[in-house]
């Protein structure tokens, strides 16, 4: 799933592939965009911001895309097979002397004077891998609303960028508590904690081909993905159920036995584990 990380990947390999050197081919299949041509011009650079990527094109012009769940970037090799997925998901080409980037699926493409990139990303808060990332700007966005859910808190973009459905689950899982806490109810040690724990998980997998939350060989993540296997701390079997704001529901995991805080309506915490102090917890990675 393209989180922070995913996305930081993505522009680190679209840029090695392509910045400085002169566009040969240009093929924009969106409408609006079908008639441009940007051969002959040289990308300057990719820039991840957040979960957005930016390329930025001579002549002033940004190229700007977003993943969301199934979209992706590929390079290839001149002569290379593309294997991201059949021609009629293709939404961009962009080809040099030897190296072609195709994008799939991509359901945000659209071509912006460079000085008009506050459009598309202005909305955005802190990204948590880039040069802007401002910890206490972060904190104080996310307690902005302190009766929302914690989980939806961390994915709205407008207060830090970068997070996804992922790390939403994780982070929630190291900070002892339900992604349904209000986040003005998260003890304040532990939202001190916040920033910092997120920057750190995302930093430490913008490297890594597969990420890990866990710091253990044998398992990548603590609860995301693993309903109902047991909890690797307590043995608890791992549950989920739907989170959103009601514009768009996201399967959420949490520990019953080790999160606490409200959870959603027809789920049982384990006898206890509703009265479990709020203890602070070590982090690993």
């Amino acid at each position: 799933m393209p989180e922070g990380d995913t996305v930081w990947q993505t522009a680190r390999r679209l840029h090695t592939a392509l910045a400085g050197k002169v566009l040969t081919r240009s093929d924009l299949r969106v409408p609006k965009y079908a008639t441009a041509d940007l051969t002959g011009r040289v990308v300057l650079d990719v820039t991840p911001r957040g979960k957005h990527l930016l390329t930025r094109i001579e002549g002033g012009l940004t190229l700007h895309s977003h993943l969301r769940m199934d979209g992706s970037w590929k390079v290839y090799a001149t002569g290379q097979r593309w294997s991201g997925g059949p021609a009629h998901q293709i939404r961009v080409i962009l080809g040099t002397a030897d190296r072609t980037a195709v994008g799939y699926r991509l359901p945000v493409l659209e071509l912006l004077r460079s000085t008009d990139e506050d459009r598309a990303v202005g909305h955005l808060g802190p990204d948590l891998l880039g040069p802007d990332w401002d910890p206490d700007k972060a904190l104080e966005n996310l307690l902005r609303d302190p009766a929302r859910p914690l989980g939806e808190a961390l994915l709205d973009q407008r207060n830090l960028a970068g997070i996804g459905n992922v790390y939403k689950s994780e982070l929630c899982f190291l900070l002892g508590v339900t992604p349904w806490l209000p986040i003005g109810e998260l003890p304040a040690h532990r939202a001190a904690q916040l920033p910092a724990l997120a920057k750190k998980l995302l930093e430490a997998n913008r490297d890594r081909p597969a990420r890990s939350t866990t710091g253990r060989r044998d398992q990548n993540l603590f609860v995301y993905g693993r309903t109902p296997r047991p909890c690797l701390r307590c043995r608890t079997p791992i549950r989920s159920a739907d989170q959103g704001d009601g514009s768009r529901e996201r399967p959420t995991y949490w520990c019953p036995a080790c999160q606490a805080g409200p959870t959603p309506p027809g789920t049982t915490p384990p006898r206890g584990a509703a009265q479990r102090r709020m203890s602070p917890r070590r982090t690993t990675n």
